[in-house]
């Protein structure tokens, strides 16, 4: 069955750069959510493609070791803005980011990791390519604008099997 997910793609893209979204990940014992803003949306390999930039401090980077699936949950609504922003400045290691921003699990359609209920656009994906950037190739000032403490993104690409509205939650 082919997933539909170019249906959300403008309104998903937008927001995904405007305000951000909920990456949700659960590892080995621990489900965590942090917000992202960099990544996309698009069709390689012959399968959809959500790309994600994770940096290795960050402790969803460790959780994504231990996993071979992530969720994206994107909320449309300019009251998610205090939650994106919670869960994009405190470490899951240490704090419940779902308790502390006053969110909610629900559980995925088709993963074991679940999605944030208050959103609005839920992307399910499974990891098929890993690849961690290397500044010896990285063209342009990229380096010096994104990277200046040297800690550099992993790029996840996880193939979409699940893509859908709040409406079918």
């Amino acid at each position: 069955m082919a997933v539909e997910f170019i249906r959300y793609l403008d309104k998903s893209l937008k927001y995904l750069h405007r305000q951000g979204a909920f990456l949700t990940v659960k590892g080995k014992g621990a489900v965590n959510v942090t917000t992202i803003s960099w990544g996309n949306i698009g069709f390689e390999w012959g399968r959809p493609i959500f790309t994600i930039l994770i940096r290795k401090s960050r402790y969803a980077h460790e959780l994504l070791q231990e996993t071979d699936e992530f969720t994206v949950s994107i909320p449309t609504t300019p009251s998610m803005k205090k939650a994106l922003q919670v869960c994009g400045s405190k470490t899951g290691r240490k704090t419940d980011k779902f308790k502390e921003a006053g969110i909610s699990q629900y559980p995925s359609k088709n993963l074991a990791t679940p999605v944030v209920k208050e959103s609005d656009i839920f992307y399910e994906c499974k990891i098929v390519y890993r690849h961690k950037i290397d500044p010896e190739i990285l063209g342009g000032d990229i380096d010096k604008t994104s990277y200046l403490d040297g800690d550099y993104h992993e790029i996840f690409y996880g193939e979409i099997i699940g893509a859908y509205g709040k409406d079918a939650l």
